[in-house]
């Protein structure tokens, strides 16, 4: 199928044409698919884009539990909306807290251990939300350091363990202290009543319906992407897909997607006239699928950008150097915020022209006046910024 077409499906599918104008942050979530959340911009940035949903708004959504972030697929953290709470916390476990548990074990931790801090910090929660200093002090010696050894394996003490376990199983859930999704710094409260309770799907049912919400989100798409983005291994992700009923875009094609999506992208026109949309590198667009080749088009492939490695052909990242801007699902840009102008810092590999200026300017108030800077993780900073925003403006 022909490439550009695919893009501005895609493009489609993801509400980034206007679409979803108005939709409530729940509404967007549920129809384009969780949005990664790492410390970074890129959940205010995913409503934005969609929706045009403020700070504000996708704030108070957090705060009423319409949405939340949870650890989620893979056991990474997504926001999800209200209606995946459950789900999304069934397909994260054993992957971030077993994980961890482990490594842990090599180092002379228990289960039972764990499962006796639990219980106490638990015990400490009904009291009231609690920071992890608090918690700390709170449960005394029941809290032990890991060591050297543990320090080197990322593990400090047991407190960590004993919380993701409680909050993978939908016991507690962390709360920003300002109730920012942008920033990681969090009181941990009792969940009641937990998403859990209530859901009876098995880890085999829940894996399949964490599919069929994956190719509604993003197909058609490779079962070798939906493995990905769930971590799952090739038997099982295999097994979860099986029941959908999938059909192949083309005969013997990789690409998967449901009948009436297929029927609606035959009879889908893209558009004529460029749409613009400005995204964070880990858009819903470019992670769900990680195929950022497949956003490309041919004369961009070879194009060289800096990079983690300095300069580097775009077509052989696995994941976008910057933030994007894309024109009917095609990456036609890069940006990304300097804190010192207050400005985005942008190049084009297409020709200027007023629409995508426009777009700039709207997504750079968005940014200068309600979210201040726009991070890709936790770490990233103005200062380990600086090399790409200097290499974006040097970009011809």
């Amino acid at each position: 199928m022909d490439g550009a077409k695919l893009r501005a499906w895609w493009f489609h599918r993801q509400g980034l044409d206007g679409r979803l104008a108005g939709k409530t942050a729940a509404e967007v979530l549920e129809q384009t698919g969780w949005a990664r959340s790492v410390g970074g911009a890129n959940p205010y940035l995913t409503l934005f884009a969609r929706a045009g949903t403020s700070r504000q708004a996708a704030d108070d959504a957090v705060a009423r539990l319409e949405i939340y972030e949870l650890p989620s697929a893979r056991g990474c953290t997504y926001v999800v909306p209200a209606s995946d709470f459950a789900l999304a916390l069934k397909v994260g476990q054993g992957f971030g807290h077993e994980a961890d548990m482990k490594n842990a074990r090599k180092l002379g931790v228990t289960d039972d251990e764990i499962d006796r801090l639990c219980e106490a910090l638990l015990g400490q929660l009904e009291r009231g939300p609690m920071e992890p200093d608090e918690l700390r002090g709170a449960v005394g010696d029941r809290v032990r350091s890991l060591g050297p050894e543990g320090k080197k394996k990322g593990l400090t003490t047991t407190l960590p363990l004993a919380l993701g376990k409680l909050q993978s199983a939908g016991d507690i859930r962390r709360v920003p202290v300002n109730g920012r999704l942008d920033q990681q710094r969090y009181r941990y409260s009792i969940w009641r009543p937990n998403p859990l309770s209530t859901f009876r799907r098995t880890v085999e049912e829940a894996y399949t319906e964490l599919a069929r919400r994956f190719f509604r989100w993003i197909g058609p798409a490779t079962l070798a992407e939906f493995q990905w983005f769930s971590g799952l291994g090739a038997k099982v992700a295999k097994s979860a897909v099986d029941p959908l009923r999938l059909q192949s875009v083309n005969e013997g094609a990789a690409y998967l997607m449901f009948p009436d999506d297929y029927e609606a992208l035959l009879a889908f026109q893209p558009p004529s006239d460029p749409a613009y949309s400005l995204v964070n590198n880990l858009d819903g667009i470019a992670l769900l699928r990680r195929d950022l080749k497949g956003l490309l088009a041919p004369e961009d492939v070879s194009r060289h950008v800096f990079a983690e490695k300095g300069l580097t052909e775009l077509g052989g990242l696995a994941d976008l150097p910057n933030q994007a801007i894309l024109d009917r699902g095609r990456v036609v840009g890069l940006w990304d915020y300097d804190t010192v102008s207050a400005a985005i810092a942008w190049t084009l590999f297409v020709k200027r022209s007023e629409a995508v200026e426009q777009a700039v300017a709207r997504t750079e108030r968005f940014v200068r006046d309600e979210l201040g800077d726009v991070r890709s993780f936790s770490l990233d900073s103005p200062k380990s910024r600086a090399p790409r925003i200097a290499a974006l403006r040097g970009m011809k």
